[in-house]
């Protein structure tokens, strides 16, 4: 006796074209090829919808989708052009139902860094969403990832400077000059830094949008762009000599929220492998309970808007 098919033989209840069907929250493993050559296994969570485009049908065939989404984590690696593969694989299966289909994976994606000056090594995770969608034959490909850095405030800086002027020339108001040596041993007491700034973990939330020309996911490309374009990446492993280090970029690359999202708009117009780009600057504040935040992108026509 053949099992009933509801999805296939009985008609909706009411009619209506629906924009996405399908499944999220799917766990599974997936080898992820990016531009280091090495692919590296990650722990992704998953979502695949098609449309429904026939007003009439009851439903998709969500295992259709499901199986084809196994086959890649079994049998293949996530690149450009197998993530093409599985879009035209999921609208194929659904020929009859189907113009659109839309993918998006998230997981972390490790990196071995390297500290300041001592070169130490220590892993950083950095959370990443990668989404692909085929709409009426059209492809895009869109990379997101996380990145932590530090960020110390110009304006608290220029007042701790300020508090230090301050008590510098109380402690020598009765003299009109001081030794060279006795300056130095006063900048290197308690008494001598009287203030410092406040500084605070960021994250730059950063998308792009990838031309055709990709054949890997510009995944490390992106991430050393933008640490090196803020100067203040957060560390892994670190000595004194590093952490000596990443105060002093901390001193040489004060940054408001307005100055870090301005910096990376500007380097990331420069980068001919993202037609669109759009990025979120959050400072978690030490002063404030609220946060400080900067949104921009490209500008272009039709692009993406904050």
């Amino acid at each position: 006796m053949a099992m009933p098919d509801i999805a296939n033989n009985v008609q909706a209840q009411t009619e209506g074209k629906l924009d996405r069907v399908g499944m999220s929250n799917i766990e599974l493993p997936l080898m992820v090829q990016t531009d280091d050559g090495a692919p590296q296994q990650v722990s992704a969570s998953a979502e695949i919808f098609v449309n429904l485009g026939d007003a009439k049908a009851k439903g998709i065939h969500m295992s259709r989708l499901y199986l084809q989404l196994d086959q890649l984590s079994t049998e293949s690696e996530l690149t450009p052009a197998t993530l093409s593969t599985l879009l035209h694989g999921f609208i194929e299966s659904h020929s009859d139902l189907s113009q659109q289909a839309f993918v998006k994976f998230a997981f972390d994606y490790h990196l071995r860094r390297k500290s300041l000056i001592s070169e130490k090594r220590g892993w950083k995770a950095y959370p990443v969403i990668i989404i692909g969608q085929l709409i009426n034959s059209k492809l895009e490909f869109e990379l997101q990832v996380n990145v932590p850095y530090s960020s110390t405030c110009p304006c608290s800086a220029a007042l701790a400077r300020q508090l230090i002027q301050r008590e510098f020339a109380q402690q020598y108001s009765q003299q009109t000059q001081v030794a060279k040596d006795e300056i130095l041993h006063w900048l290197g007491s308690t008494q001598g830094i009287v203030a410092t700034p406040h500084s605070q973990r960021s994250v730059v939330e950063v998308k792009v949008k990838l031309n055709q020309s990709n054949q890997c996911f510009p995944l490390i490309e992106l991430i050393d762009l933008i640490e090196k374009t803020l100067k203040t990446p957060v560390q892994a492993a670190v000595k004194r000599e590093d952490e000596q280090e990443f105060a002093r970029l901390n001193g040489q690359n004060l940054m408001f929220c307005e100055d870090a999202a301005r910096h990376l708009q500007c380097a990331l117009k420069q980068q001919v492998k993202f037609e669109d780009f759009w990025l979120r600057v959050n400072h978690y504040e030490s002063l404030h309970a609220h946060d400080a935040v900067s949104i921009t992108t490209k500008g272009i026509q039709d692009g993406y808007c904050a």
